[in-house]
């Protein structure tokens, strides 16, 4: 993993984001911030399952469907499964060596 700080690349809203192999953050303090940085861990992992592009792909449909389906941004954003995953296990410093492959899978469905 290579960590940047890059303030003006991060989109407004947003601290980071990860393209594999590059985890992009908007602060400096945010490079010392271990749960943050275990949920962009999680989303390299992720992309490493799909071969990267197909992971922006399956990003990218996911975020429009859940779109339609919530007609809200930031509902949309939250509930696209790999985010899901993240969110979920960020906190969990350990849960990439325990993480299971194409775990993802078990946060497309939504459970009320």
């Amino acid at each position: 993993m290579f960590l940047i700080v890059a303030k003006y690349l991060i989109p407004k809203g947003y601290r980071g984001f990860a393209a594999f192999p590059f985890v992009f953050v908007k602060y400096f303090s945010d490079k010392e911030n271990a749960v943050f940085l275990n949920h962009e861990k999680i989303h390299l992992r992720q992309q490493l399952e799909f071969l990267i592009i197909p992971f922006f792909i399956w990003y990218f449909v996911e975020f429009m469907l859940r779109l339609i389906q919530y007609k809200n941004v930031d509902l949309a954003y939250r509930n696209i499964s790999f985010e899901r995953e993240a969110y979920a296990n960020e906190a969990d410093l350990r849960y990439i060596r325990n993480r299971s492959f194409l775990r993802f899978l078990n946060y497309i469905i939504l459970k009320k």
